[in-house]
């Protein structure tokens, strides 16, 4: 577990501040993104050609909720991957490579005011304009 996945765990009214949501609303959405993290696995394996068995190859740094996490904390702070992978620790293409599998799956989910937060600046528009 990441040590802000368990700062938050810990202190739980701080959610607010570091990822703009309520502790239960940030509960509530991790259960989704997961949900919704299932189904996506689902389709991409039942298309999947498999050469080594399944549960071979390298394994996760993060936790799937330190990840929607990740995540989270980007669009609240808009601070640099290679900070967000010395926090979490992972490296800075990890983070990013984070970051940008979990957008689509939670800008379902997430409410509009926090990615409206992300959209205003000019540096992100680029980003948000290749989805």
């Amino acid at each position: 577990m990441s040590d802000v996945l368990s700062y938050i765990r810990n202190s739980p009214q701080e959610t607010q501040r570091l990822v703009g949501l309520k502790y239960e609303q940030l509960e509530q959405l991790i259960k989704q993104a997961i949900a919704l993290h299932a189904e996506k696995q689902q389709e991409v394996e039942a298309q999947k050609v498999r050469i080594i068995n399944k549960g071979g190859g390298r394994k996760v740094k993060l936790s799937t909720e330190s990840q929607i996490l990740l995540t989270l904390i980007y669009l609240r702070h808009l601070t640099t991957f290679q900070l967000l992978g010395i926090q979490f620790g992972v490296s800075e293409s990890t983070a990013n490579d984070t970051f940008n599998y979990w957008l689509p799956l939670l800008q379902v989910l997430l409410p509009s005011s926090l990615l409206e937060q992300v959209k205003k600046t000019p540096a992100t528009m680029k980003l948000f304009k290749k989805f």
